[in-house]
């Protein structure tokens, strides 16, 4: 138990910050709930700095976990892409509330103020997501995913008072509880094909099971179940439609935070289930066919469904989708090459996706959040370094050499063909090819097309989500220089523990 414990401690430091900014966003002190976003950062920090002295070798030793080693990688750069996040929640709860209150034209009412509310909410997201590298059971899996999912219902909800913003939430709602309840279902069936929840336990009954001729019937459909629900985590085909909905009815902020953290929490749920099975002789038949063609099926609507688009926001939202395709080249071609690519990828797509949206985020148009294509045309204009990083992580997410979502997409389709994946691959990459027209379409808009009379409206009014975009803008560029150390600490994170 005290071991337990003991590599939770990032967590409970998150769960701590997140008291203090629910109490802090009562506070009778104006200096107090401006800087909620201040607060946060600094528990996401001391999360993060936590990590190398929890995950050193002698811990990791005696740890139960079936991969000791991934709540390590995960844990330090989900605190990290968690203070770009808040950077771009910067100036979104409460801003014109509080500069009411700061004019004596209104008076503070805890009912009415929101920030602390949407920061301990932000915080609990990221606490599930660490929690589930630690899940020795279905049990936990299931309760941190849910930790995970549930703020964010409330998130998309309370972050635009639009009727739009209030239909997305419902949306999200519904279709969560249903892929919540596929995921049970699955969990069920794992459980009747093993007799136990325990994931070691689980992974010495379906051993057995390949010894004799095969995982059982209720067991693939146990995983085929489980995957399905995960899908809706990742935003992956069939499981998608809501993705562009939710994501245009949102903040900006909350949508950039959407696009990463259930992602990545479902992407890790599904290495960890699979690596029950075991990939040594091979995923099921039936499992391989299924994420074949999920994958399949995501790339090309993620990518056809983004050319349609005359939103931002639903534009980078199916793009979202097709990423989630790219990823899974990687779980089907296994481990350690394809793990490493996809916990690489994960990395590389959360910073450089999470400054796109992060240029949304800080625009505004008479007061107003900005959405349309048109709002971006000759940003260069209005601010030139906007509009560079803008483009520069399009061009990260499109796989613009040398940027770092090159050599993303690179190692994803790489470890492709050498795992037999052929096909696979020339999809990936004719979508791919797709995705350019309207990544391009962005990238120029940004910075070559002229100012419209809707865009002349346009301006840069929020810092913080500014700054969130250049330092993205900056990882886009610099980050080839640290692969070789991201690969290294990814080939460890994924290690399966005997």
């Amino acid at each position: 138990m005290a071991n337990t414990l003991w590599f939770l401690i990032p967590e409970l430091i998150l769960l701590t910050g997140t008291v203090v900014c629910a109490i802090g966003g009562l506070s009778n002190k104006a200096a107090i709930r401006r800087n909620i976003g201040f607060i946060a950062c600094v528990f996401l920090a001391a999360s993060c700095i936590s990590v190398p002295f929890v995950y050193t070798a002698e811990h990791v030793a005696s740890s139960n976990s079936l991969m000791p080693n991934l709540g390590g990688y995960v844990k330090f750069f989900a605190a990290l892409i968690g203070i770009l996040l808040v950077m771009t929640s910067g100036g979104l709860m409460d801003r014109k509330y509080e500069h009411a209150i700061a004019s004596g034209k209104d008076t503070f009412d805890t009912l009415r103020s929101s920030a602390g509310e949407y920061h301990a909410l932000l915080l609990l997201s990221i606490t599930g997501l660490m929690l589930i590298c630690e899940a020795s059971d279905l049990i936990w899996m299931f309760l941190a995913l849910e930790l995970v999912s549930l703020p964010t219902y409330v998130m998309v909800a309370m972050s635009r008072w639009a009727k739009v913003g209030q239909e997305a939430a419902m949306k999200y709602f519904f279709l969560g509880a249903i892929s919540a309840g596929l995921m049970l279902y699955g969990f069920a069936f794992l459980y009747g094909a093993t007799g136990t929840f325990e994931f070691h336990a689980m992974a010495d009954a379906f051993a057995d099971q390949n010894d004799a001729g095969g995982i059982s019937t209720f067991g693939q459909i146990g995983l085929i179940l489980a995957l399905v629900g995960l899908c809706y985590k990742i935003a992956a085909a069939p499981m998608h439609l809501y993705a562009p909905d939710v994501y245009q009815g949102a903040a900006s902020a909350v949508t950039a935070f959407l696009a990463f953290v259930p992602k990545a929490a479902g992407f890790i749920a599904i290495i960890m289930l699979l690596s029950l099975v075991g990939w040594e002789g091979g995923l099921p038949k039936s499992v391989e066919m299924m994420l074949w063609v999920v994958a399949v099926l995501t790339m090309i609507l993620g990518n056809i469904g983004a050319l349609l688009q005359t939103s931002t926001k639903r534009m980078l939202g199916y793009s979202s989708i097709a990423h989630s395709g790219y990823m899974l080249i990687g779980i089907i071609a296994g481990p350690p090459l394809g793990l490493i690519a996809v916990m690489v990828y994960l990395v590389i797509y959360g910073a450089t996706n999470t400054a796109a949206f992060s240029t949304l985020a800080c625009l505004q148009r008479n007061g107003e959040s900005v959405d349309s294509l048109e709002d971006i045309s000759g940003l260069v204009k209005r601010s030139p370094a906007l509009a560079a990083s803008f483009a520069i992580s399009c061009g990260s997410l499109l796989g613009i050499p040398p940027l770092f979502g090159f050599w993303g997409k690179l190692m994803l389709f790489t470890v492709g063909v050498s795992a037999g994946q052929l096909p696979l691959v020339l999809v990936a990459a004719i979508s791919s090819a797709i995705s350019a027209w309207y990544y391009l379409r962005l990238i120029g808009l940004a910075l070559l097309a002229p100012l419209t009379a809707r865009s002349e409206q346009v301006s840069p009014v929020l810092r913080w989500p500014l700054i969130a975009t250049i330092l993205g803008a900056i990882i886009a560029v610099g980050g080839p220089v640290t692969l070789n150390a991201l690969t290294t600490d990814a080939s460890i994170a994924v290690h399966v523990s005997e």
